[in-house]
């Protein structure tokens, strides 16, 4: 299996960074082939621009939709936007790892999905029935998250609701409206507080989820 693990946290000696590398070497101990898009190493530039489409067909005004659909066609985007669009078309399966802010991603997580999964490469735009349409079909994504807060304040009932149903507006909207299938997320809460004891546990179960996939 070819697997993209696309992954957002700034610092390497984290908890995140432990869990990225566990995955890594777990999906290497099973002869998938994999690429890395490390995104604050990387200084991926999240925020979608005109210069993000070199050959743009209206100088006048700025359409993003517009001119990713054109770009699409004829393949004039960005070098960076580029080279991630050939990772994700190589990938079988996508898996998504960072940290929960405001019950949501990272914003240079959001700006990576914004910039790369453009409409015309991973949707088409010309359909109203865009589920039935989406360009992925065939592919996985996977949700891997942590958060500061215990697992009662993310569940029904709780303080900020249910994460699971917070993160429908990327599992469905975005991974299920390009015909991805969505597997089960991976989240582990209350990161902040976890014992050394607990987060090698926890790095072991995710181990397991990894080479069970």
């Amino acid at each position: 299996m070819k697997v993209l693990y696309v992954y957002a946290h700034p610092e390497p000696k984290s908890f995140n960074g432990a869990l990225k590398e566990t995955a890594l070497a777990a999906l290497q101990e099973k002869g998938h082939e994999v690429k890395l898009s490390d995104l604050y190493a990387m200084k991926f530039h999240p925020v979608l621009k005109a210069s993000d489409f070199p050959e743009r067909k209206k100088q006048d005004v700025f359409k993003p939709f517009f001119e990713a659909i054109q770009a699409s066609k004829t393949g004039a985007f960005a070098p960076d936007i580029k080279e991630e669009m050939e990772k994700v078309k190589w990938a079988d399966l996508l898996i998504f790892q960072f940290p929960i802010y405001f019950t949501f991603m990272p914003a240079i997580m959001k700006g990576w999905i914004d910039r790369v999964l453009a409409p015309g490469f991973g949707f088409n735009p010309v359909t109203n029935n865009d589920y039935d349409t989406g360009l992925f079909k065939g592919k996985s994504a996977m949700i891997v998250a942590t958060t500061g807060a215990p697992k009662a304040m993310y569940s029904e009932g709780g303080a900020h609701g249910d994460l699971n149903k917070h993160m429908e507006s990327i599992t469905h909207c975005i991974f299920e409206y390009m015909g991805m299938n969505v597997l089960p997320s991976h989240i582990i809460y209350e990161v902040s507080l976890m014992s050394r004891e607990r987060g090698a546990e926890e790095l072991e179960d995710y181990r397991h989820r990894i080479l069970d996939l």
